[in-house]
């Protein structure tokens, strides 16, 4: 687990720039009674400012004398690049070549600069937790324990708001916000429940947690961007294992629909990785408080038209 005392600092640490996010009452027919952790609503449209203020923060000055990197599909990108302006430092995000326009658009214009590169060259940047063609501190967008500890806010602010949580559903990419908000979550209060939940178009720690080993797995890309993998990092699986209850994965189509419900429930706009947690809960519809942690807003419009008109998106 991310030490308590780390969260707790980094709550300090990054307050006045990222949000302190509602926690708001879902209203729809179902057994479970439904919240919404609205990280759509932070400065950049997810709740990736706050993992990298507070890894960028706590980085000396030689350290960051040349900048700093991070490989994204576009929110992490966001979350650096925000820091790194503020702080007046060069950035480099590295993307896949699949990530959505809008993404890119918004790192540019926060002042990052975009290298767009091949999928499997972007995993590796992941998995060796550096980009050695671009000057500067790589940031890792998931394995960082600072910045899991700035993920681990959100999971502060939930037990705040709703004291007697059951079960909180969040999305997982790589492990980092799951791996964050449970260990926040379960230090202040145990009985609650925390699950990862992925899209079943590449769900890698939900296939290891049935084989008891993780392996790879096969993945597509889909308009659920920002979660979805072909494995899950070794040093997250031994974390995540840990400090997580289980895992689920959902379908596009109910991933579709829950962004759907968003809009037309709540005037919410999630992208898909957002609205995994609620098509989560819809399938299974336990009797007890949910939390579901939207944990971005950044969609292309062309694909949210798709979606509001009824079409899951490839």
């Amino acid at each position: 687990m991310i030490p308590l005392t780390a969260i707790r600092a980094a709550r300090e640490r990054i307050a006045g720039s990222a949000i302190r996010t509602p926690l708001v009452r879902l209203e729809v027919d179902a057994p479970c009674e439904i919240w919404l952790k609205l990280e759509n609503l932070q400065p950049i449209g997810s709740f990736k400012l706050r993992g990298a203020l507070n890894a960028i923060l706590q980085s000396d000055a030689d350290e960051l004398a040349g900048g700093v990197v991070t490989a994204s599909a576009g929110n992490m990108g966001q979350g650096v690049a925000w820091a790194a302006r503020e702080l007046g430092l060069p950035c480099t995000v590295v993307v896949p070549d699949h990530a959505p326009e809008t993404k890119l658009a918004a790192i540019e214009r926060l002042g990052g600069r975009v290298v767009k590169v091949e999928y499997e060259r972007w995993w590796q940047a992941i998995s060796e937790s550096a980009y050695p063609e671009a000057e500067g501190a790589f940031i890792h967008p998931v394995q960082d324990e600072r910045v899991m500890a700035g993920n681990g806010t959100i999971g502060l602010e939930v037990v705040d708001d709703l004291p007697e949580v059951e079960r909180v559903l969040v999305p997982f990419g790589g492990g980092g916000l799951s791996t964050g908000i449970a260990s926040a979550v379960k230090a202040v209060r145990p009985e609650a429940k925390v699950y990862a939940v992925e899209p079943d178009t590449g769900a890698p720690f939900t296939a290891a947690l049935e084989r008891g080993e993780p392996r790879p797995v096969e993945y597509t890309v889909s308009f659920v961007d920002g979660s979805g993998a072909p494995a899950v990092l070794p040093a997250m699986w031994s974390r995540a294992r840990e400090v997580l209850d289980g895992g689920f994965a959902v379908s596009l189509d109910e991933t579709a629909d829950a962004v759907r419900l968003l809009v037309g429930r709540a005037r919410v706009v999630a992208e898909g990785a957002g609205a995994l947690a609620l098509a989560a809960a819809l399938r299974h519809g336990w009797d007890e408080q949910v939390v579901c942690i939207v944990s971005g807003g950044n969609i292309d419009a062309a694909k949210l038209a798709q979606i509001l008109a009824g079409e899951t998106p490839g």
